[in-house]
């Protein structure tokens, strides 16, 4: 079995009476393409945030690449290997394309010339090759999810957790969109990725785990955790599949 890049154990944080996330313990193997699903206010953007050192637990440990890195600050977690990105995206609006993208290369390198440069080749990989020298202020909500991947693409990372990245895109950028990020994780990046969007889940991860109130309700393919009444309950709500079930049943029957 492979190993694991990522593994976190018994996380928790609460913020005053709310428990955002309550003895979480997950693993993202190394080379895997992973999704963290669950209704709005399960906790799953907390939970990056506990990853990857934006936020500090209450308990538990995250472990990344065998060395414990429970409260590390970001900065060194990137240095490492492990990047995020967030739900909202805030490029730095007057600068350009490329040199947003330059951001994230000069973690690795103090050369603006070798860091415009290599911005280059990470905006052909997301399909902004051609808006390189374009304010990022004048992209397309599209385009400037693109550029949160670029950007986070340009640290080099091992592992990429990737933050709804589809969130606000119509369904024909949803379904460009899907062939770039497999891309990221065919060319040897671990991706583990918050996602509502289930045609992305289905068709990109190799694992999902369910997250619901702060707590792991359910893991295993895509297909298994979509068929789960427990999902479907925290989905749909209280006693929804029962009733699907019945309605299965019936039609059955007839």
């Amino acid at each position: 079995m492979t190993e694991p890049l990522l593994s976190i154990k018994n996380l928790s944080r609460a913020f005053g009476g709310l428990k955002a996330v309550q003895d979480v313990s997950m693993e993202v193997p190394t080379g895997s393409l992973t999704a963290l699903i669950g209704p709005n206010g399960a906790g799953k953007t907390t939970l990056f945030a506990l990853m990857s050192g934006f936020l500090l637990p209450d308990s538990g440990q995250v472990v990344f690449d065998g060395q414990d890195i429970t409260g590390r600050a970001p900065h060194l977690n990137a240095i490492q290997g492990m990047t995020r990105t967030f739900q909202i995206v805030q490029p730095f609006a007057m600068q350009t394309v490329r040199e947003n993208i330059a951001v994230g290369i000069h973690l690795h390198t103090r050369s603006r010339r070798e860091a415009l440069e290599q911005a280059e080749l990470v905006a052909q990989q997301v399909g902004l090759a051609a808006q390189l020298d374009k304010p990022a202020s004048d992209l397309t909500v599209a385009g400037r999810k693109r550029l949160e991947l670029a950007r986070a693409l340009a640290t080099k990372p091992r592992l990429l957790l990737l933050d709804e990245v589809l969130a606000g895109l119509n369904p024909q950028e949803i379904a460009e969109m899907i062939p770039v990020v497999r891309g990221i994780a065919n060319s040897g990046v671990t991706v583990l990725m918050i996602e509502h969007v289930m045609q992305a889940v289905m068709n990109l991860a190799q694992h999902v785990w369910v997250l619901a109130q702060g707590q792991l309700i359910a893991q295993g393919s895509p297909a298994e955790v979509t068929a789960d009444p427990k999902v479907v309950e925290a989905y749909l709500g209280h006693g929804t599949a029962a009733r699907l079930k019945q309605a299965e049943l019936a039609r059955s029957a007839s």
